[in-house]
């Protein structure tokens, strides 16, 4: 037998298996369930919008004292606009001095940071370049969410780039400590697997639309145990685009410093203690003090803030909770305490 008609009997026979192996195919994805399929939908709707983020710092040697640029962790983050701004969680940037951004297709940019919120636990870069072939993420709302709804997390947990995991809305409304011991409210709460790698990730919904951003997960092994945390879209929303524009949240307050909490109820107080009130701010004006000084040296508390329109004030994330449902120049009434007596004290809203 020749070799043509050898080669004319191999292709023959690998046309048939094709045309048989057709139908099992067709069959294969007519078995998807609808689940299934939306699933697929989904990813194959952010495919181009999640990126992989590697945190550069400088590390200096112990021995030589010189410094040098390595990698210090990683997570994941998502394209936010047509600009090339990428959002993602604080902590995957925090101390970096360089940010590698592994694009869909394995391309590497530098990113710049844009802003940050340490209280939320958000960041902003801007990829440098071209932006073309991304997507962003379609921001949905985290207001209306129901505890059992789908959820779909995508990220790069241990370098493993672009990977999906589904789950449900395990829970609404939770309180994360953040940091500088500011919580974060309102968390979702989801069973999809977050790991390491995850963080800045997004957290879809059924439609594809983002409706938070992976952040956390509380496991005494370090790895998924089914309780992750996202930070709502409705705040990252907000956060977002002042960020963008100011490189920090434009956040309304009393324009003054506050003792820590630790060491007021070290002293006996509940509430929040004044720690220093510039003379000449309006704070100072409307007859607030903080701490103040005796000759050997000494240091006395005079104001502490017990309230806030009536609403009860214990902690300095009790009054931030408060102040930041406001706007600078919302007018509050303080409840004031000093040396055992009381007073309210109507305060207008400066930019803290």
């Amino acid at each position: 037998m020749n070799h043509s008609k050898i080669k004319r009997m191999i292709g023959t026979a690998a046309a048939l298996l094709i045309l048989c192996a057709a139908p099992a195919l067709r069959s294969q994805q007519a078995q998807l369930t609808e689940d299934e399929r939306n699933t697929i939908d989904v990813v194959k709707k952010s495919r181009n919008s999640v990126v992989f983020i590697t945190n550069i710092q400088l590390v200096r040697d112990f021995f030589y004292g010189a410094e040098e640029k390595m990698p210090r962790g990683s997570g994941s983050g998502f394209v936010w606009d047509e600009r090339g701004h990428i959002v993602t969680n604080y902590h995957v940037i925090e101390d970096g001095v360089e940010f590698q951004v592994t694009l869909p297709d394995q391309q590497q940019r530098q990113a710049k940071l844009v802003g940050k919120d340490e209280s939320k636990d958000i960041a902003v870069l801007k990829l440098d370049g071209n932006v073309s072939g991304l997507s962003a993420v379609t921001p949905g709302t985290s207001r209306d969410l129901v505890v059992g709804q789908k959820t779909v997390a995508i990220g790069n947990p241990f370098g493993f780039d672009t990977t999906v995991t589904k789950g449900i809305v395990s829970a609404l409304g939770r309180k994360i400590t953040g940091v500088g011991g500011v919580s974060i409210r309102d968390m979702i709460q989801t069973d999809a697997s977050i790991n390491p790698g995850n963080s800045g990730g997004p957290l879809l919904d059924s439609s594809g639309r983002l409706i938070g951003m992976n952040t956390l997960i509380v496991s005494p092994s370090g790895t998924s145990s089914g309780v992750g945390f996202a930070v709502p879209v409705d705040t990252i929303a907000k956060v977002v685009p002042e960020l963008i524009v100011y490189g920090r949240v434009v956040r309304p307050g009393l324009g003054v410093s506050f003792l820590d909490d630790a060491y007021a109820r070290r002293a006996g107080f509940e509430g929040v203690v004044l720690l220093e009130v510039p003379a000449g701010t309006p704070a100072y004006e409307a007859g607030l003090r903080g701490l103040s000084q005796d000759r050997f040296g000494r240091r006395f508390i005079n104001d502490v803030i017990t309230a806030v329109d009536r609403t009860p004030i214990k902690s300095y994330d009790d009054l931030f909770s408060i102040l930041e449902n406001h706007k600078i120049g919302d007018v509050v009434t303080l409840t004031v305490e000093r040396d055992e007596k009381v007073r309210p004290v109507r305060f207008t809203l400066v930019r803290d």
